[in-house]
């Protein structure tokens, strides 16, 4: 009984932070022209359903995120971009669960997971949106620093916020409580 009871709780944790890491999306500090932008750390939101719930779990939810962004914002162009974009790209934050029992486990975890969502958006960018790059200018070259530009950018800055000393030791101490 106990064990439904922490799988029901995850469930509702999850869904929870994956609605917000969705309303988050949607406050972006500065907007790309192309699509993308800097958010009030959405990436984070999701990929603490993996640091709090686990790999598998922040997996789901984080597909379930990119499905939501999916129906909520959709460009479509082929069905491989919308892998990338959507549900590989988003899906990849649940991989922070990885390292959710190691020391800086939120601040690792949270870099493999936005790694893994830049290189699913690179990869889109060359594939997809070659087109966008100025003339002479290498497409790998454009698509990663277009990337870069927001996805990287959040990230440096959440990952500041994260290692500021009372907020690394909330995020710990809120852990037992989801496990």
């Amino acid at each position: 009984m106990s064990k439904q009871k922490n799988n029901l709780f995850q469930l509702a944790l999850c869904a929870v932070l994956i609605a917000l890491a969705a309303a988050l999306g949607m406050v972006e500090v500065f907007h790309l022209p192309q699509g993308g932008g800097v958010t009030l750390f959405s990436m984070l939101a999701a990929a603490l359903c993996g640091y709090y719930c686990g790999a598998s779990k922040g997996l789901i939810a984080c597909f379930a995120l990119g499905l939501l962004n999916f129906i909520l914002n959709p460009f479509v162009l082929h069905p491989v971009q919308v892998a990338l974009d959507y549900f590989l790209a988003y899906g990849a934050l649940g991989l922070s669960g990885l390292f959710s029992n190691r020391k800086n486990g939120l601040t690792v975890g949270y870099i493999v997971g936005v790694t893994g969502r830049f290189i699913c958006s690179f990869l889109s960018g060359i594939i997809f949106f070659a087109e966008y790059a100025p003339e002479g200018m290498n497409v790998v070259l454009y698509s990663f620093l277009y990337q870069f530009s927001y996805i990287g950018v959040e990230a440096i800055i959440t990952v500041i916020v994260i290692n500021i000393p009372v907020v690394k030791n909330t995020f710990q101490k809120l852990k037992p409580q989801a496990s």
